[in-house]
């Protein structure tokens, strides 16, 4: 998906914040694993953590009470199984940000990429892989829901056949991703509602519906059923889940898990100061 591109602007704050990270891994893996109350599955998104190696990271995951490691590439499926844990989300080839399913012209290579790494993904035990409406481009919004409409109908039953589900991502188009199409829950409900199947859904990301929507839980309690994956991240700014930023998390979570929900909802956001206390805080915030 993001190859990093995504978050070239938060490079100088992972960067910033690698020097002073690594160092504590040792005392962390020290403590015995800590038990959750288990109504919201948590896991943590790989790309906010590139300069700790996947299987320290997945280590101390499992420590913390995660259930997995979000946004890995097929050959790192298998990383997190090794720890109790899993992928929870996949990169599976199914598109770019500003170039995916909304141009017909874009399915082909999407589907020859589901059709490579899903089944691998379900080899791995991998539930969810990820794809994008892609950027308007001067498209109508009508023309690109159409086109993904087709191009997820084209796809769908490769998830169904490998039991995997496939998350088309809510984004932002107001700050981060300009002119991104799927940037609004009605937009992105409407496209999974038509595609009616059990293995296409939405990539509810927090941070990105707040920015463009507010009225979170809401809109989570009225759209569950079409909701297959969560992201969290503190607005603005996308970095910890704390008094500096405006979404109040326990709430939120408390209406995911009072829905019903029983999917992952995996922690994204760049931390400003030692990355590991920053997620455990988050985990701890978020077990209601």
């Amino acid at each position: 998906m993001w190859k990093f591109t995504r978050r070239e602007l938060l490079r100088s704050s992972v960067a910033g914040v690698a020097a002073v990270s690594v160092p504590s891994l040792a005392a962390s893996f020290d403590t015995a694993p800590t038990a959750r109350k288990g109504r919201v599955h948590q896991s943590v998104s790989r790309w906010c953590y590139s300069h700790i190696p996947l299987e320290q990271l997945a280590e101390y995951g499992a420590k913390i009470g995660l259930r997995g490691v979000d946004l890995l590439q097929p050959e790192e499926y298998e990383v997190p199984r090794r720890y109790g844990l899993v992928c929870t989300m996949g990169y599976a080839a199914g598109g770019e940000i500003g170039k995916a399913l909304n141009r017909v012209e874009n399915h082909a290579a999407i589907e020859q990429g589901f059709r490579t790494n899903i089944p691998l993904a379900a080899k791995a035990g991998v539930p969810n892989v990820i794809t994008f409406s892609g950027n308007r481009g001067g498209m109508a919004d009508e023309e690109g829901a159409r086109n993904t409409i087709a191009g997820l109908n084209r796809v769908k039953k490769i998830a169904e056949d490998h039991g995997v589900t496939i998350c088309i991502e809510l984004l932002n188009s107001k700050r981060d991703h300009h002119d991104y199409m799927c940037d609004h829950t009605a937009w992105g409900v409407r496209v999974v509602q038509e595609v009616n199947s059990p293995n296409v859904k939405l990539l509810y990301d927090i941070y990105h519906m707040q920015i463009m929507e507010g009225d979170l839980i809401a809109t989570i309690r009225q759209n569950i059923q079409w909701i297959g994956h969560f992201h969290t991240g503190g607005v603005p700014g996308r970095h910890e889940l704390d008094g500096t930023q405006e979404v109040q998390w326990d709430g939120v979570m408390r209406g995911i898990a009072d829905a019903g929900f029983k999917r992952y909802v995996a922690h994204e956001f760049v931390p400003t100061g030692d990355p590991l206390e920053s997620l455990r805080k988050a985990v701890e915030l978020c077990d209601v």
